[in-house]
């Protein structure tokens, strides 16, 4: 009998798993220790559910996701909440990477926009 070779979505989420672990460890990022109000709520929002695919500086390319910086409210909602695009949208990667949709996190998305703001993320040189 022969052992089955597991599928390359098993493969990828466990490696999104295991980046997950080593990224999630470790202090805060000084950068964004002061922030308050919305913002500092969307900073441990990000840090928790973002940044394994989207770089920590939100303008950078992450390893799995464009930057995100400057985000509207309405693509927040629509890839966040839903996996989908707002009418009219042009994606900024031709993939559809991004799983599962995260609908617990409605009621962050202002939040998670105020952090985005990209005035909190410079352009990488």
């Amino acid at each position: 009998m022969h052992a089955r070779s597991p599928s390359p979505t098993l493969i990828a989420a466990a490696a999104v798993a295991l980046v997950a672990l080593a990224v999630g460890c470790g202090r805060e990022d000084p950068r964004f220790a002061q922030l308050t109000g919305l913002a500092r709520e969307g900073y441990l929002v990000y840090k928790r559910e973002c940044k394994v695919c989207h770089s920590m500086n939100a303008s950078a390319d992450g390893p799995l996701g464009p930057p995100i910086a400057g985000s509207s409210i309405e693509l927040l909602e629509a890839r966040v909440l839903r996996l989908q695009y707002p009418p009219g949208y042009t994606p900024k990667r031709d993939t559809r990477a991004m799983f599962p949709a995260l609908p617990h996190l409605a009621p962050k998305i202002p939040a998670l926009h105020a952090f985005l703001d990209p005035a909190l993320h410079p352009k990488p040189e």
